[in-house]
């Protein structure tokens, strides 16, 4: 029996574009049903076409890519593959998109308009049949917090005594890949500032992205969230990012520490670097939480974390985008806890407050 060909619709206001996207997913055996020259064009031919993916391009007039995202998921949820631009300004808008629900993306190599797109031809391709399998879930965006800038802009505005950070009391690791960035906007906003526990962030993206990703998770929570850089020291209240193209390591003496190492399971970071890395040097309570992504990256971590007496924590199936890498813990019986997205902040949360020997969740 053969496989059904995937349905495709291709929004991007490039004449241009259109036609070598179109040309890639056809050669890539995928059906391309339709294209859209703007976000309005893209939402009627969507209604008319019914396809099983769209691919949609960040920037676009009339009505841009993350304006269309919104209404396309409000009216009739689709996987959406994000084609971003490299800038600050193309990874800022991705990671809002992929927060909303978008499914992944894919930067162009080179400008708006990529004369090298076929590049990136095997990896367009492998996303979209990727996104047809995957669960589309329209996240409502927790708004941009005012009183949390303001709150963190007095902090950095306040005498700059030296201090010496406060070592904390437990650490929390947390993996993630297909349907990351939204899993953690449904998280990181709900931890309290005075989490006693560090937090390391292992999210399956290029150099570039996990900046906007540390910004913009930042910019809505009450704990501090930032991309890591090698030597940081691990604090309470404070979020690392592992940062595209590089493993983050826990090293013997407590700091981060940044690889360029080959990818392990075709990705770079990979959370079984970090999760391995941890189980090796962290001698106090430790939580790992494995969240939605495709592949088993974070199965081998856990179990090494089960060993030396750390909890674990996959997310259910009934929210994930793609049960993918909480499924792998989950079926070799590492999984401490199985929890729906929502109900994991407040899992965090018991655990940081547990007492010294205790690794409830």
């Amino acid at each position: 029996m053969t496989e059904r060909q995937v349905r495709v619709l291709v929004v991007d206001d490039s004449a241009f574009m259109r036609r070598i996207i179109t040309d890639i997913l056809t050669a890539g055996g995928c059906e391309v049903v339709g294209a859209a020259r703007d976000g309005q064009d893209a939402l009627n031919k969507a209604a008319a076409l019914r396809p099983d993916v769209v691919t949609l391009d960040v920037e676009m007039p009339v009505l841009d890519g993350y304006g269309t995202l919104r209404e396309l998921m409000t009216r009739q949820p689709l996987p959406v593959v994000m084609v971003s631009s490299l800038t600050k300004a193309g990874a800022e808008a991705t990671v809002r998109a992929l927060a909303l629900g978008a499914i992944d993306f894919l930067a162009k190599p080179s400008g708006a308009i990529s004369l090298n797109m076929h590049t990136v031809a095997g990896e367009l391709t492998a996303k979209v049949k990727a996104a047809a399998t995957a669960t589309p879930r329209f996240r409502r965006v927790v708004a941009d917090l005012p009183e949390l800038h303001r709150e963190k802009a007095v902090a950095a505005a306040g005498p700059l005594a030296e201090t010496k950070p406060v070592p904390p009391r437990r650490l929390v690791v947390i993996g993630c890949s297909t349907g990351g960035p939204g899993a953690l906007h449904q998280i990181m906003p709900h931890l309290p500032k005075e989490l006693d526990a560090a937090v390391l962030v292992v999210q399956h993206m290029p150099a570039g992205f996990t900046r906007s990703l540390a910004t913009r998770l930042d910019s809505i929570s009450a704990i501090r969230v930032r991309e890591a850089q090698a030597g940081d020291t691990l604090e309470p209240g404070l979020a690392l990012i592992a940062p595209g193209g590089q493993h983050m390591l826990l090293a013997e003496d407590g700091r981060i520490a940044l690889s360029e190492e080959p990818p392990l399971h075709g990705v770079r970071p990979a959370v079984d670097k970090l999760l391995l890395s941890v189980a090796a040097n962290w001698h106090s309570p430790c939580l790992g939480v494995i969240l939605t992504g495709m592949g088993h990256d974070g199965a081998r971590g856990m179990a090494a974390l089960k060993k030396i007496g750390g909890a674990t924590i996959a997310e259910d199936a009934s929210t994930c985008v793609v049960y993918g890498m909480p499924k792998a813990v989950v079926e070799l019986g590492l999984a401490d806890a199985i929890l729906p997205v929502h109900e994991i902040p407040a899992a965090i949360v018991r655990h940081t407050r547990a007492k010294q020997d205790e690794v409830r969740v």
